[in-house]
């Protein structure tokens, strides 16, 4: 690897022969250093990303990517609220395979950011309902992966027995992930066309002044395929302030109501990051993985509140804190989007996110944050989470009521539900009181477990 942007920009014109380059640059986020990349301008004013991989991982990867950006028919595009990028064509620069696609313009949202309310969690649920939604006709008249529930939860099995076969497991995760994979209430679900494992950084967004960010592009196209809907929103584990309204709109777009168990087996694939890092490092021989896995997997042990993940009880798994350290593994290791097509676009300045707090002000957070690499780690953000791994999670059932009717399916029999208004007649009065509402309960609750 190491090839500058001019020398993969000139490559462009063997993917899209007459194409005039006129400038090249570097992008901001390339695919976390799996791939050499780079932007090239046109004389057109387009401008394209193009991307080359020196090994067999990513060369798949990028096979993937240009069959299932190309399965997205100019029908399917149009039924999607948001922009996807364009497959442009493909060639090879020495022995590494190039792919070459649109860059869309847009900036991400780091999933520790997403802020609660009106605005990116909506749109981020809204979007992911939408590519829920797509026929499923689209991916098998591809060629691509299809998988039924049964098939997915024989999958799981497999990781979590090869998992506990390297001794490195804690026993009462291995009782609660073989317990989840065995009830039966939580496989009952149609499968979807999904992408494979979303994440916050497959969503571009841009600013609206009334709305805050709206998803106006997905990346990260190569796991398309047909299977459990929950995976693509397992990384709501990492995005506490936002799952509980992500979830929301998610449900309110679905043209079906999700099915009863997908929160708990979000949770479940969340948790199983750590089991697959796990595997991983013991199939490579690397001891330094297989300890690192470790510890992150005694972590999300102390972290336990039960020893259940079901439907009745997934409001009070209370793993929270022990997934804050998710994005600690690697993404070479975990099936997640590539963010190589991201855009330079991003001005933190003009991020609108308005979060209340209990004297109703709001705040606007201009910081930069930047994805981090793999293996890299801010020092001040690994210190508050290797203090928030040490800290007992509380019991949140009693709570329940607050939240109830947010997604779609009661986590109760019996618990009362917040009807769902159209989009035409949604009060922004209501969504500020219950966000009010609900995280001053939050405070409470984080103060009263301090004392």
């Amino acid at each position: 690897m190491g090839r500058s942007p001019f020398t993969l920009a000139a490559a462009v014109t063997a993917a899209l022969p007459g194409a005039e380059v006129t400038g090249a640059r570097g992008l901001s986020a390339d695919g976390d250093g799996r791939f050499d990349s780079a932007i090239a301008s046109l004389a057109d004013g387009r401008e394209l990303a193009i991307r080359v991989a020196d090994d067999d991982e990513t060369a798949r990867e990028l096979a993937a990517e240009a069959i299932a950006l190309r399965a997205l028919t100019d029908g399917a595009r149009a039924m999607l609220p948001f922009r996807v990028p364009a497959y442009i064509g493909e060639t090879r620069i020495g022995d590494g395979r190039a792919l070459v696609t649109e860059l869309l313009p847009g900036f991400q949202i780091e999933a520790a950011l997403v802020p609660a309310g009106r605005g990116a969690a909506q749109s981020m649920g809204a979007s992911i309902a939408a590519v829920h939604g797509l026929p499923t006709s689209v991916v098998r008249g591809a060629g691509l992966a299809t998988r039924t529930a049964q098939e997915s939860r024989a999958e799981l099995e497999r990781l979590i027995d090869t998992a506990a076969a390297t001794g490195r497991v804690p026993a009462r995760l291995t009782v609660r992930w073989r317990d989840a994979v065995a009830d039966d209430d939580l496989w009952r679900f149609e499968s979807t066309v999904i992408l494979g494992g979303v994440q916050s950084t497959s969503f571009l967004f841009e600013d609206d002044p009334e709305l805050g960010p709206e998803v106006v592009g997905l990346l990260g196209w190569h796991g398309l395929s047909v299977g459990d809907p929950a995976l693509d929103l397992s990384w709501l584990s990492a995005a506490p302030d936002a799952s509980d309204d992500v979830h929301a709109a998610y449900a309110r777009a679905l043209d079906r109501t999700p099915d009863a168990g997908i929160e708990v087996r979000a949770r479940l694939l969340a948790e199983l990051e750590f089991a697959r890092w796990l595997v991983h490092g013991d199939s490579m021989h690397r001891p330094d993985i297989v300890d690192d896995a470790g510890a992150l997997l005694d972590a999300l042990a102390e972290g336990l509140r039960t020893d259940d993940l079901s439907i009745v009880d997934e409001r009070a798994a209370g793993v929270d804190s022990a997934l804050d350290a998710l994005d600690r593994v690697p993404k070479t290791a975990v099936a997640e989007v590539d963010t190589s097509m991201h855009t330079d676009a991003y001005n933190p300045e003009e991020l609108w996110i308005e979060v209340p707090d209990e004297s109703g002000s709001s705040s606007t957070d201009t910081e930069s944050h930047e994805p981090l690499r793999p293996g890299g780690t801010d020092r001040d953000d690994n210190a508050h989470r290797t203090e928030m791994l040490t800290v007992e999670t509380e019991d949140l059932s009693e709570a329940r009521s607050i939240f109830a009717g947010t997604h779609g399916d009661d986590v109760r029999e019996g618990t009362p539900r917040l009807t769902s208004k159209p989009a035409a007649e949604y009060d922004e009065d209501d969504s500020d009181e219950a966000q009010r509402a609900a995280r001053a309960a939050l405070q409470r609750w984080k103060s009263s477990s301090s004392e």
